[in-house]
């Protein structure tokens, strides 16, 4: 069996990657990182089936959400990495497998490989098209995919020094669960609403994580020029790695500008006490391409999105941390306090010449639930005034595809007494248009990050009450989003388990739904895909 992954939206052919990723991995890279989730699902096993506490499993429960988020789409390229991985959670499975004792496990729990040539010959055989059942198959991915959005966000609070065991103890069981060839596709259907319900829970955790640590977003603007300064590009989404390098880049004349999913770290008070903190440089991940030739200076990638540099230059100004990698890029690990040393990144950043200018002026945000909350009565005031007639919320990720540019004609075409809700790097789509304000509402209101989308989740349920609503459909609010990783699919399980319906999802439904169970979404929850512009907007308004 060769190479196949069908977890982004940007698969070939809107069917599946066979040969190499659209992503850029190669066949190699996916078949140890399909191993990789086959390991996690061993050592799911035996902590299962052995009825092992948890709570004494510190180290285990760490690596099983790092390798979890080292196969996410655009996250990990470095095979190398992938195998040492592969070789740490065996080691971890047989040590738990001596403790537990189980007689009888999965295969999982007990095969052994002994050479990279053995791993990728053992991939071959376990990876996606192993289940031959096409909507077990489905189902069973879907729920992968969205423990894997899980684990990044459990990975992110417990950087923090946020832990929920609840969650770990949910991922274990349902990796556990993905092995079992006993349930039916109702078992799996109602265990992806599960999966949902505890989306809920690990973005609520890392929620508090970053306002205990970094106080609540606030309304702010952000530059989007530059300074004469030698500077370092961060991207991804971890903010604890931000606040090590701003710390370590106090006084040494090198300034930080964020690029892509990090542009939120802005909103939140305790960046805003570093005067050399810049700005956002650039847009969303895909155009990195070409905003990271201009940048001229070092590019910290704290989380995925990396996508495959065209020259060695660019290469060599790239490092990697966390679950990240990237083939020849130096990757900075932390020491067993957490710490990292960045200090390689900061000495290049002295020897380049400062960022070009790509464009000027500032860009608004902060409006995470606590600060459109504190808006609420001027919120709940202009709908029952009839100003604002609609919210929509245009959430989730963006991409290459030209048939997203759907999202920046949906945006600008939409009525003057309409509120776009957005959160994740689709906003980047229409963070920049001159939409305007309502009595002194912005007409585009960014909460953040992806895992912000459940600020969107706590503002529509805080309406519902506001409103005296029974049922959260009842709000003048439509779902639009867009998707791209499976960071994404966490989501909206989550928004499935809180009862959202007729959400829209584009610009392509996933490959990974097999027709009945994609039958089944639009059957128990309306989802929908795109149409085009005139046609979905009429439809909305209409609801």
């Amino acid at each position: 069996m060769g190479m196949f992954c069908y977890q982004c939206q940007e698969t070939a052919r809107g069917e599946a990657c066979r040969v190499r990723g659209v992503c850029g991995k190669n066949e190699e890279v996916a078949k140890l990182q399909d191993l990789l989730i086959y390991t996690v699902k061993g050592v799911a096993e035996i902590v299962v089936k052995g009825k092992l506490d948890i709570s004494k499993l510190a180290e285990e429960n760490y690596q099983v959400l790092s390798s979890l988020f080292m196969t996410i789409t655009n996250a990990n390229f470095d095979d190398e990495s992938l195998e040492i991985q592969i070789k740490k959670l065996l080691a971890l499975r047989d040590e738990l497998g001596k403790r537990a004792a189980v007689e009888e496990l999965h295969e999982a729990a007990t095969f052994t490989v002994d050479s990279r040539e053995a791993m990728l010959e053992k991939a071959a055989s376990v990876g996606v098209l192993a289940t031959e059942n096409e909507d077990v198959r489905s189902l069973r991915e879907l729920i992968t995919y969205g423990l894997k959005g899980m684990a990044a966000y459990a990975e992110h609070a417990k950087n923090m020094g946020k832990e929920d065991l609840a969650i770990n103890s949910f991922i274990y069981e349902t990796l556990v669960a993905t092995l079992d060839d006993a349930l039916s596709v109702d078992d799996l259907v109602a265990l992806a609403l599960k999966t949902g319900e505890y989306g809920v829970k690990v973005m609520a955790l890392l929620d508090q994580a970053h306002v205990d640590r970094f106080g609540n977003p606030e309304m702010t603007k952000v530059n989007i020029g530059v300074r004469d300064n030698p500077a370092i590009l961060i991207s991804g989404h971890d903010l604890t790695d931000l606040e090590q390098l701003l710390k370590q880049t106090k006084g040494s004349g090198v300034d930080v500008y964020t690029h892509g999913e990090m542009l939120p770290a802005h909103y939140y008070p305790a960046f805003k006490k570093y005067e050399h903190f810049v700005g956002n440089y650039g847009n969303a991940w895909w155009q990195q391409i070409d905003e990271f030739v201009s940048f001229g200076g070092p590019i910290l990638f704290t989380t995925n999105c990396i996508v495959p540099p065209r020259s060695e230059e660019v290469k060599n100004r790239i490092f990697t941390t966390g679950s990240t990698g990237y083939p020849g890029c130096p990757h900075i690990e932390a020491d067993e306090k957490g710490k990292k040393d960045f200090s390689p990144i900061i000495a290049l950043a002295k020897t380049l010449p400062p960022p070009t200018e790509i464009e000027t002026g500032s860009i608004i945000g902060g409006f995470a639930h606590n600060q459109v909350l504190s808006l609420a009565d001027k919120v709940v005031a202009a709908v029952k005034s009839g100003a604002i007639k609609k919210f929509f919320v245009l959430a989730g990720c963006d991409g290459r595809m030209k048939s997203r540019e759907y999202y920046t004609e949906f945006a600008q075409s939409l009525p003057q007494d309409t509120v776009i809700l957005t959160a994740g790097c689709a906003k980047y789509r229409y963070n920049k248009l001159q939409l305007g304000d309502i009595d002194g509402i912005p007409r585009i209101l960014d909460a953040g990050q992806c895992n912000d989308s459940y600020s969107l989740a706590v503002i529509a349920l805080k309406l519902k009450e506001a409103f005296g609503l029974d049922d959260v459909n009842e709000l003048p609010i439509a779902y639009n989003i867009a998707w791209y990783e499976q960071k994404a699919v966490i989501v909206l399980l989550a928004l499935l388990y809180l009862g959202v319906k007729n959400i829209h999802l584009g610009p392509t439904l996933p490959a990974f739904l097999s027709p009945n169970v994609a039958a089944v979404l639009v059957d128990k929850f309306g989802i929908a895909g795109i149409g085009t512009v005139k046609e979905d907007i009429e439809y909305f308004m209409s609801q």
